[in-house]
């Protein structure tokens, strides 16, 4: 198995007491060399090309995110800032989902990939930065995989508390990709009810405050695990955000690391029977640091195992 990652992505400092730090890349990296020493194989992320950004992002956001900045921090919205090594960083993370589609893609036995970037990607839309991501790393690479490849069913499903909206708005009248999420209700950004549908590609459900693993499992198994199967995907890309954990300081769902596992196992055996085993994970939120390096790795041990 791959993964993908740069140094870069350290260097995007929102500021201090932010929640989305450079410790969280560090924990992830450092808790996946620890757990799998023989098991990975690493791989640099190279920095997005513009015509790859272009695909999903307008002109305007991509300048904006790229500008050259001398402040310390710049503000973008409430809770985004980006700092003088942002574009740098947001560059390979949009990177890391290129190179990992290419990578399981091409017939060299390689069909899972993790792509440990920061910042994170699936609140960005065409034309905003927001929520404290800059481009939509996971959009990025569905996009080139539809393009590039030809492919006509891709699905990306998002366990993140959060909805993501960007994902969603930027692929919402596109057939040829699915997006599928549960997201704790009444929480930012306020979106992804069920009555959204796009063109019949789109799957939200809202889980209240206070769902458990037990809730989690159920929701997955009895209405979303079949129709992403009925979808058949020949590729599956996963928005893999863990703030959904029960010790996350950012919401108020109660799902534990296990359940993460057996939700990664699930969805890799979609894969396997439908898109020869093809994943691509790309690293979302998760900011309670203990529970973070412990998902990580039961999602990875899963991809691995299965």
């Amino acid at each position: 198995m791959l993964v993908f990652t740069h140094p870069a992505c350290l260097g995007h400092d929102p500021g201090a007491d932010h929640p989305e730090s450079p410790e969280r890349l560090r924990e992830v990296v450092a808790a996946l060399r620890g757990e799998f020493p023989d098991q990975l194989q690493w791989r640099e992320a190279p920095p997005a090309k513009l015509g790859e950004l272009a695909r999903v992002h307008c002109r305007e956001l991509i300048d904006d995110v790229l500008q050259a900045q001398a402040q310390p921090l710049r503000r973008i919205d409430l809770d985004t800032f980006t700092s003088p090594g942002s574009a740098s960083a947001a560059l390979h993370a949009a990177g890391a989902g290129v190179a990992a589609v290419d990578a399981v893609m091409l017939d060299d036995g390689s069909r899972r990939a993790f792509c440990a970037v920061r910042p994170p990607g699936h609140h960005a839309t065409a034309d905003t930065a927001m929520g404290f991501c800059l481009f939509n790393n996971v959009a990025v690479a569905a996009a080139y995989a539809r393009d590039k490849y030809g492919l006509e069913r891709i699905a990306i499903v998002d366990f993140d508390v959060h909805h993501g909206n960007g994902t969603q708005a930027i692929f919402e009248t596109d057939p040829k990709v699915a997006y599928y999420s549960t997201h704790q209700s009444g929480l930012f950004p306020y979106s992804g009810s069920m009555r959204e549908r796009g063109v019949g590609n789109i799957c939200n459900i809202l889980l209240p405050p206070g769902s458990g693993g037990f809730r989690f499992r159920n929701t997955w198994a009895d209405d979303m695990l079949p129709q992403i199967e009925a979808f058949r995907p020949q590729l599956l890309l996963i928005s893999a955000g863990f703030d959904a954990h029960m010790r996350d300081p950012q919401a108020d769902l109660m799902v534990e690391t296990e359940d993460f596992g057996w939700l990664t196992t699930e969805l890799a055996g979609i894969a396997n029977r439908h898109g020869n085993g093809r994943v691509v994970s790309v690293l979302e939120g998760g900011y309670d640091l203990q529970a973070l390096r412990e998902c990580s790795v039961a999602h990875v041990q899963a991809l691995l195992d299965t």
